[in-house]
């Protein structure tokens, strides 16, 4: 099924963003695949203000995600992976949203957005880290086009996640 993506707006998050961030990931629906609950507000914390170091020095980061009225709805972008396991040194995509948005086109739209923005900022591929039973986000990384390239198992839960891969050509994302 084809249908039209909704609007999204992306933009560096804000101090503030903490809170909200916070706020709408407080349901164990959307930590189901990230520990089950929400971090404590200190993690988003140190969360928005390494993105906003990102996009200082690399022009890109996680972005707030918000709809077409301006509400806060998530997020999506990129960052290095620096763990000591996975993709290590590579640039992961990811996004977050808060349950209600579910299944509206939100995610694969900003992560649309996203390719476009890592491709203008000179990455030349990208990989999205995914819980193997999340099966919303393999169908985004499909709809983006990724491919399954690695499986791994996490330290900490010891669950299968799988590494999908893109190219990103610079004719692919203007």
């Amino acid at each position: 099924m084809n249908r039209a993506l909704p609007a999204v707006r992306l933009r560096v998050p804000t101090h503030e963003d903490a809170v909200t961030w916070h706020r709408i990931f407080d349901d164990p629906d959307v930590m189901e695949f990230h520990g089950g609950r929400a971090a404590d507000l200190s993690v988003y914390e140190e969360l928005t203000a390494r993105q906003r170091r990102h996009d200082a020095q690399l022009g890109f980061c996680l972005w707030t995600m918000t709809d077409a009225s301006g509400r806060v709805i998530g997020f999506t972008g990129a960052q290095p992976w620096e763990r000591d396991w996975g993709p290590t040194g590579e640039i992961e995509i990811g996004w977050r949203l808060g349950r209600e948005h579910w299944g509206k086109g939100y995610a694969t739209a900003a992560a649309r957005e996203t390719l476009r923005r890592v491709g203008a900022a000179g990455v030349t591929g990208v990989v999205a880290m995914v819980d193997a039973r999340n099966t919303r986000s393999t169908a985004v990384t499909r709809r983006l086009g990724m491919r399954l390239a690695e499986t791994f198992t996490t330290p900490v839960s010891r669950r299968e996640a799988h590494c999908y891969r893109l190219g990103l050509r610079s004719d692919d994302v203007e």
